[in-house]
């Protein structure tokens, strides 16, 4: 395989990284909460979108929504049950309250939908783009299109508008927020409520690229946490350099030496960067 064969690859792997990892970027920038349960999220908001395919006859386009739109509803649930313990800064509580919430999620998945392979197929996984020797698919440019929309969003966002003070001002101190009249409780909520629903929409776009099973996620937040902490915590423009660069160096790696020792190297890049930089890429 040729070079740009592989650098293309990296490129669309990488972009599914980013996107994976969004979510969780701004949860630790804005309430500092490692959510554990994120690849559980990944692999619900996979499962809902092929269960409104297989089960309710919708199209692809029209399921990938409603699986955004029900983790974020999941997302109000969940934050509304942890909002105590968010509001207290209890982060031990909140890491084993959100560990067990992704057991629980992988235990009802593997009971409702079963513990067999299923394939949520999109129409454009199929469709390849050609040119000479490199190829890719149209799903792999909604990802990439998807990946760079939503991150440019984001940043505006969080950068540029009103909304975004608020978020910053939580992230920063939330009793001091709360004393200039910033309700932290409704900013918590939103962070969560945007989290799953990107990790949905990450499924959306990603997922078809394999099998989905109910035991999976695991990888996924091993990888989002790379992204994460390489990008710089809180950092949407270091998540996705962070994510981009981990997708060309896994994909040329796995491609030269050995894609059984991917997630090791993955981890050294990680120590020989974070050595150097201790707050990662830290660009915003």
């Amino acid at each position: 395989m040729t070079l740009a064969q592989q650098l293309i690859n990296g490129l669309v792997l990488g972009s599914g990284y980013a996107l994976i990892a969004i979510g969780w970027t701004v949860l630790l920038g804005a309430a500092r909460l490692v959510n554990f349960a994120h690849g559980q999220l990944y692999m619900l908001g996979a499962f809902i979108a092929w269960a409104a395919m297989t089960k309710l006859g919708v199209n692809y386009f029209v399921a990938v929504p409603i699986a955004v739109l029900a983790l974020g509803l999941l997302g109000v649930l969940l934050q509304g049950m942890m909002l105590r313990l968010v509001m207290q800064q209890n982060l031990t509580s909140l890491m084993i309250v959100t560990l067990g919430f992704g057991y629980v999620f992988q235990g009802g998945a593997a009971r409702t939908f079963g513990g067999d392979p299923e394939r949520f197929i999109s129409p454009l996984q199929n469709a390849n783009i050609r040119f000479g020797e490199i190829w890719f698919t149209w799903q792999d440019v909604l990802t990439l299109v998807c990946t760079l929309v939503l991150f440019g969003a984001l940043w505006l966002v969080l950068n540029r508008t009103r909304l975004g003070a608020l978020v910053r001002s939580v992230a920063e101190d939330p009793k001091l927020a709360q004393l200039f009249g910033i309700d932290a409780a409704r900013v918590y909520i939103g962070v969560f409520v945007f989290e799953c629903a990107a990790v949905a929409l990450a499924a959306g776009l990603v997922a078809p690229r394999s099998p989905i099973l109910a035991s999976m996620g695991f990888d996924e937040v091993i990888l989002t946490f790379v992204v994460v902490v390489l990008g710089g915590i809180g950092s949407v423009g270091g998540s996705l350099l962070a994510g981009l660069g981990l997708g060309m160096f896994t994909a040329l790696f796995g491609a030269l030496v050995s894609p059984a020792y991917t997630t090791a190297a993955a981890f050294l890049v990680l120590l020989v960067v974070l050595a150097a930089r201790p707050r990662g890429l830290r660009a915003r």
